[in-house]
């Protein structure tokens, strides 16, 4: 398994993270089960960063993960978690809060059976957030030594900058969704920000628009069917699967991205692993973003 090192810190992280979004299923003693199994299949294989959020199962997903560690303490100084908050239910709203963000790392910590998260993350902008409030706040986990570091998902460009202005400590991460259909990171800032800053890009949804449709998908029949026949003579030449395939694209990028593996079915866990040891080149990046798009580049 393939390393980088997040910039302005001393995280190693596996180049794929393991999404633990869906190990609890629907919570039944099978499917929790099989989600231990998933977990243990992605440590066998060299995952050593976990990705969870405090919704996640309503909580259930990180239950799970605790169980693990603590039935096999000895796991947690050799991995890297990173949960997140900020989505709220019940109405539905987004929330950074100091009491609700310090009160869910806590609970989050307690699901986990850990002292700390190695990260943590705002899990959705909060339009009503205080840069100044968030920072203050960050600062009190970690000096509590609940948190180490900090970062952010589905941020804009200048959401995030908002919130570092207020930071003395840089944010490490942005997870975005980014594949074949959602490339808006592309040309809106956000991968040109990761590579100015060093922040580490993670890419949730990887897989979307190929294996299953993408979040609000806008493809026709004819997009899918272009990208179909370009995956597959691509796929034919590098002897491997078109959804590899996709994932080296995204590993192509020169930001660094770091994908997000959230399949619970062992063989795709292991053979993830794949797009990594392909030597995708620029020439077959290009033909597969005319693919999606329908026309060459301007």
């Amino acid at each position: 398994m393939q390393h980088n090192t997040f910039p302005s810190s001393n995280i190693s992280s596996s180049r794929l993270i393991y999404g633990c979004m869906r190990i609890a299923g629907d919570n039944s003693s099978q499917d929790r089960v099989k989600g231990k199994r998933a977990i243990q299949t992605a440590l066998e294989v060299g995952y050593n960063h976990f990705d969870h959020a405090d919704i996640y199962g309503d909580g259930e997903c990180e239950s799970l993960f605790g169980e693990l560690l603590n039935e096999s303490p000895s796991l947690r100084d050799g991995i890297i978690l990173t949960s997140k908050a900020g989505i709220r239910r019940d109405p539905q709203r987004y929330d950074f809060s100091s009491d609700y963000l310090i009160s869910s790392v806590e609970n989050s910590l307690k699901r986990l059976h850990t002292d700390y998260l190695d990260l943590f993350l705002l899990h959705r902008p909060d339009y009503l957030f205080s840069a100044e409030d968030v920072a203050q706040t960050f600062m009190q986990l970690k000096q509590s030594g609940k948190v180490k570091h900090f970062g952010v998902s589905n941020f804009s460009p200048s959401q995030l900058s908002l919130l570092q202005s207020a930071l003395d400590e840089p944010l490490l991460v942005n997870q975005i969704e980014i594949n074949i259909h959602n490339i808006s990171s592309f040309s809106d800032g956000t991968l040109d920000q990761c590579q100015q800053f060093g922040i580490t890009p993670i890419a949730w949804c990887p897989l979307g628009g190929v294996v299953y449709p993408a979040w609000g998908n806008t493809f026709s029949a004819d997009d899918e069917q272009r990208i179909e026949k370009e995956l597959a003579l691509q796929a034919k030449k590098y002897d491997c699967q078109p959804w590899q395939l996709i994932l080296a694209w995204l590993l192509k990028h020169p930001a660094n991205i770091n994908p997000i593996i959230g399949s619970t079915t062992p063989e795709r866990i292991i053979a993830a692993k794949k797009a990594l040891e392909l030597d995708y080149s620029h020439v077959d990046w290009y033909r597969l973003l005319e693919a999606r798009n329908g026309q060459a580049v301007p």
